[in-house]
This record gives C-alpha cells, sequence and structure tokens, in this order.
C-alpha cells in the first residue's frame, strides 16, 4: 500500500515510555499497515498506571490548544484521511480536538475521524466526569467510527447494557453512524467478542477469552480497524481480520509471559493474521423494528 493510497492519520492519545499503550500501540499498528502517522500525545507517562504509580506530565490547556492551532494551519493536511483519538488528559483537549476534527472535515468532508472514548471499563470510569461527558458532548457526535467498550456505551447510555440487543440500541441512539463495541456479551462459553453496528450490518466476532491480558488492545483495534476501512475493505472483512489480528496479538503476549503487548515481535499478526474467529450476522434493530 503506498503512502499516498493509504492516507496519514493523525493519533491523539497518550503516550507512554514503556509499553504498547495509546499512542505507541495505534501508531505502530498504522505505520506498520502503511500509514504515515501524525502523533500528538495528551500526556506522557513513564508506563500505565496499572503496572504502579509515576510521574504524570501533562501540558497546559493553552499549549494543546495553541498546538491544534497549529495542525489547522498545517500545509500538509491534503496527506490527512482520518483522525483517530483516544486517552484524553482532561477535558478541554476533548473540546480540542472536536475544533480540529470540524475545521478538517471543511477542507475535506469525507475525512474519517475515529473515536475511541478511553473513560473506564468494569470497575467505572478512570477519567474525571468533566472528560468523558466532553467526549459525548463534543466528540462523539463528530465520530464516523466510535470504538467504545461495553462499559463505556453502558456510560454513555446511562443505563446497563445485559444482553446484546441492548447494546445494538445504545450504539443506534449514541449516534455515530459506525460503532464497534468491545468486550460484548459473548455467545459461547469462555467467548469474548466484537460487535459492529452500521446502517445495514449488525456483525459479532468472537474468540476465546484469555486471562491476565496486557493493556492496550482497544487502542490496537481502533487502529487496526480504521486502517481496514481506509483501504476499502468491506465491513465484514475488516471486523474479522481486526479482530484476528487483536486476539493473535494477545495470545502470543501471553504465550510469552508478557505484560505488554510484543508488538515489535509480532508486527506479521497486524498484516496476514492466521488466528479464527467465530462471526456470525446478528439481526439488525432496524429489521428488528419492521416485525
Amino acid at each position: 500500500m503506498s503512502d499516498t493510497a493509504a492516507g496519514a492519520v493523525i493519533v491523539i492519545s497518550s503516550h507512554v515510555v514503556r509499553g504498547s499503550v495509546g499512542n505507541r500501540a495505534a501508531v505502530f499498528a498504522l505505520e506498520t499497515l502503511g500509514h504515515p502517522v501524525w502523533a500528538l500525545p495528551t500526556v506522557v507517562l513513564p508506563w500505565h498506571p496499572g503496572h504502579g504509580r509515576s510521574t504524570r506530565l501533562t501540558f497546559a490547556e493553552a499549549d494543546f490548544d495553541h498546538a491544534i492551532d497549529d495542525l489547522i494551519a498545517a500545509p500538509w493536511l491534503p496527506e490527512v484521511k482520518a483522525v483517530l483519538s483516544g486517552y484524553f488528559g482532561n477535558a478541554a483537549q476533548a473540546r480540542s480536538v472536536a475544533r480540529l476534527v470540524t475545521a478538517l472535515r471543511e477542507k475535506n468532508p469525507d475525512l474519517i475521524y475515529a473515536c475511541d472514548p478511553v473513560i473506564g471499563d468494569a470497575g467505572g470510569l478512570y477519567v474525571p466526569e468533566a472528560t468523558a461527558e466532553a467526549i459525548r458532548d463534543h466528540l462523539i457526535p463528530l465520530a464516523s467510527l466510535a470504538t467504545p467498550n461495553r462499559y463505556e456505551l453502558a456510560w454513555f447510555a446511562g443505563a446497563p447494557l445485559e444482553d446484546n440487543n441492548a447494546v445494538m440500541e445504545a450504539a443506534l441512539a449514541l449516534g455515530p453512524s459506525r460503532m464497534l463495541v468491545t468486550s460484548a456479551v459473548p455467545m459461547m462459553t469462555g467467548g469474548t467478542g466484537n460487535l459492529y453496528l452500521s446502517g445495514r450490518n449488525a456483525l459479532f466476532a468472537e474468540h476465546r477469552s484469555i486471562d491476565n491480558a496486557p493493556n492496550g488492545l482497544g487502542d490496537l483495534l481502533s487502529a487496526v480497524f480504521l486502517s481496514r476501512l481506509l483501504s476499502g475493505m468491506d465491513e465484514e472483512r475488516a471486523l474479522q481480520l481486526t479482530t484476528a489480528s487483536v486476539y493473535e496479538v494477545l495470545a502470543r503476549a501471553v504465550k510469552r509471559g508478557s505484560d505488554e503487548l510484543t508488538l515489535a515481535a509480532d508486527a506479521s499478526s497486524l498484516s496476514t493474521p492466521m488466528a479464527m474467529v467465530q462471526m456470525r450476522h446478528l439481526l439488525h434493530p432496524a429489521q428488528r423494528r419492521k416485525k
């Protein structure tokens, strides 16, 4: 894939010195799959907070906003085909990125904006509520694609999502035309899956659940799926390959006993995954309403 065909992606998320989460995962995946990347960190950490306390390096809100101004005025903007956002250090950053996406869309209406709303998991929110609300109110409405986990989607919906019909209804209500929900309700014993909903497809990709998974899987999945869509791949094939890639990277890291995803060693899993994924077609909510 040539750089021109692949298109550049602006990736905006956290950066760790050691590890494969946030921008470290997304940038590696996108560059491996042929995309030039413009990477903007929202915070810098020595390592993922799950490994223990470390110094959190932050940016003044005004400085971050001025950097967004620079990107909006950059002479190379025609290179950019997509924006991917993940973890934000504060609510102001989310509002700044909304301004960036809006400005880029004025110049390129076909720009894809993928919003990975990194706000929490089964244990609850791990960002301030104001940051989660800013993502919900300013970024989700702009998203071409959103990739929440089930717990994040439930927070946006304000209700527990105890089955996949509820997940799909919440995804429709949230608004983006394409939604990829991770940690959806498993349909096979010992499984975990990704539920994808668009205007024409309701798809479920499932694989065996693996305990003690390293962090960064959501960041990796968002980047790989975005790349598949940018390549023009059809949605079902994109979901299958993306799920296979992420599962394969996870399985290999756990087999090595690593506390981080081992992306450099497993780059081939991103481009040519071999893992088997169970694919299902679900009844789309729009079809259910017609009955």
